[in-house]
């Protein structure tokens, strides 16, 4: 058996190392093609060549490291995460599955094992779509799904992701070849923190994945009439802010009646020109709605625009509804959660399938091939927030798991 706490000591110093990289000192925030975000894929990239993997970067900046089979014709099995990060992360989200990936490719490569497939691992260089208000940039491109429009949104410095692509050495008319093609996949996993609480709570160390909800996500805008504070009755007001915070409310509200399965967030509220003596004419909001069954999704996703809309007409205001994404819920590959699932219990842990309600780079690439996801258990199912946190029992249990589902795939028949 393989020394899985030593591994896992190893790949605790190796996300705290990433960690340590940041836009700003004492927090852990690293998003898609700034310096910091450069300086952490190097490091990345140096571990990867270290283990002598044939590496390279792609040009949305994907970290691609291979292990390549002998066999002519071999299909890719993929394994992958993300190491950009929102701003004021954790350490896991995203970096716990590129670098568990190296270590089990690592492995191989040191025992000279002869692949019936090419193994390459993807460390995607934007999942959470911090700067330019768009996910799965990485594995968009990988899939080739990646939308040639998107090449003109611009971040919050008026900077195109066409140059910041140009910026980071990338050539935007080579995103196109960096696909790989849907042929040439076998397979697709990700090992990922739980990012909720009943891992925690069950105190078992890691779940396979049955679904990943989908998405709607909406930007608002509020459109009022700024008056002074002082001498505008409170019955002849256009209050953005007040509109806007009903609507919190209301979507709170909405959620909450609709049980649990679907989810409504108010992330964002931004007020132009805000002055403690003016009422607020215009509030920018976002609206993240998510739920594993789409007919849900979008049924709630229509009767919150409705009530919306009807709020603001009762308020006097205007409404700017933008749609800014829509993904489809997903279903993970049911026989490659078979070998997962032997897997698991293989290592002696109880089978728990969990419907994740965060998104991953798996929803992209499902499109194209079998995907997986294990889910490893994380400190009291806390994400995107500096206590972020996985015992080091728990890593190295998720190695064996991993370890284990790899070693199992590697025996059986191609599942396409």
């Amino acid at each position: 058996m393989s020394n899985y706490p030593e591994r896992a000591a190893q790949l605790m110093r190796r996300i705290e190392a990433l960690a340590a990289i940041s836009e700003e000192p004492g927090v852990v925030t690293r998003t898609f093609g700034t310096p910091a975000f450069l300086q952490g894929r190097a490091l990345v990239q140096q571990w990867m060549q270290q283990a002598s993997l044939d590496v390279r970067v792609d040009s949305i900046g994907n970290l691609r490291a291979r292990l390549r089979s002998p066999r002519p014709g071999a299909q890719t099995f993929v394994i992958g995460s993300h190491i950009d990060t929102v701003v004021n992360a954790g350490k896991f989200d995203g970096p716990l599955g590129v670098l568990l990936g190296l270590d089990l490719l690592e492995q191989l490569a040191a025992c000279g094992t002869e692949l019936p497939f090419h193994l390459e691992l993807l460390a995607f260089s934007d999942e959470e779509g911090v700067r330019f208000h768009t996910t799965y940039l990485g594995s968009k491109v990988v899939t080739g799904a990646f939308e040639p429009e998107l090449l003109q949104r611009t971040d919050a410095a008026g900077i195109t992701l066409a140059e910041a692509i140009r910026t980071m050495g990338g050539d935007p008319a080579q995103l196109a070849a960096d696909a790989l093609p849907a042929t040439e996949w076998l397979g697709y996993f990700e090992a990922h923190i739980e990012q909720g609480p009943v891992l925690w709570e069950r105190q078992v160390p890691v779940a396979l994945v049955t679904a990943i909800a989908g998405q709607r996500r909406v930007e608002l805008t509020f459109r009022g009439m700024a008056g002074h504070a002082g001498t505008v009755p409170m019955d002849m007001r256009q209050d953005a802010l007040a509109g806007a915070a009903e609507f919190v409310l209301l979507a709170e509200r909405f959620a909450r009646e609709h049980g649990r399965s679907l989810v409504a967030t108010v992330g964002k509220l931004h007020l132009p020109h805000s002055a403690s003596n003016v009422i607020p004419g215009e509030v920018v909001g976002s609206l993240d709605l998510r739920s594993p069954d789409e007919a849900e999704l979008a049924a709630a996703y229509q009767q919150l625009q409705a009530q919306t809309e009807a709020l603001c007409q009762r308020r006097g205001l205007t409404l700017h509804w933008q749609p800014v994404q829509q993904t489809a819920p997903v279903a993970c590959c049911t026989e490659m959660n078979s070998l997962l699932g032997q897997a698991i219990a293989a290592a002696g842990h109880e089978v728990i399938g969990l419907v994740s309600g965060a998104g991953h780079d798996a929803v992209p690439i499902s499109q194209v091939a079998p995907a997986t996801m294990l889910f490893v258990r994380c400190y009291r199912g806390i994400s995107h927030n500096p206590l972020e946190n996985v015992e080091p029992a728990d890593l190295a249990a998720a190695l064996q798991v991993a370890e284990q589902f790899l070693a199992l795939l590697l025996t059986q028949p191609q599942p396409r």
